[in-house]
């Protein structure tokens, strides 16, 4: 069941990221796997928006998250992360679908992400939920930001790429 998330749930998802991180060890990406997630106070913040979907398992324990925000006038997809011992049941395109929804009824063209061009699970799978690969000239100022950032904090390490699929 895809839901908000709970202040009280915060901590979880920090641990979803930590658990879904371990997968890039083995892609040579040990930095990645080592990467800080968001802190609860950063998450809260999507969180008290409404920013902070999760999918719930029968239990009611958030198994998976997606954070959004506002970028360009569109739904910008901040993070996505299934917790491992969830992948490969369709979770992220659930919560993906969510979340054009809620763009689509705060009347948002499009949905946006950064992500990895070569890690298969990646913008490969975004390409096959057709998400399409943005040029140069084609990005807003602020995926071009994001883009930039990302290369100051060492994640052009290996190649970047912003992606966008239409609302509707």
């Amino acid at each position: 069941m895809i839901r908000e998330a709970r202040a009280h749930e915060l901590e979880q998802l920090r641990g979803i990221e930590y658990a879904a991180g371990e997968i890039f060890r083995a892609w040579g990406m040990a930095a990645i796997a080592d990467d800080e997630p968001l802190t609860v106070t950063e998450l809260a913040l999507f969180q008290a928006r409404g920013c902070a979907l999760v999918f719930a398992d029968r239990s009611d324990e958030p198994v998976a998250y997606l954070l959004l925000e506002r970028l360009d006038g569109n739904a910008h997809v901040e993070q996505l992360s299934v917790h491992p011992s969830h992948a490969r049941q369709g979770l992220g395109s659930s919560l993906l679908d969510a979340a054009e929804e809620w763009a689509r009824a705060e009347g948002m063209e499009w949905l946006t992400l950064t992500t990895f061009r070569e890690v298969p699970w990646n913008a490969p799978y975004y390409r096959r939920l057709g998400f399409q690969e943005l040029e140069g000239h084609e990005l807003d100022g602020g995926l071009r930001g994001i883009l930039e950032w990302e290369a100051l904090v060492g994640l052009d390490r290996w190649p970047r790429v912003a992606m966008r699929r239409r609302v509707g």
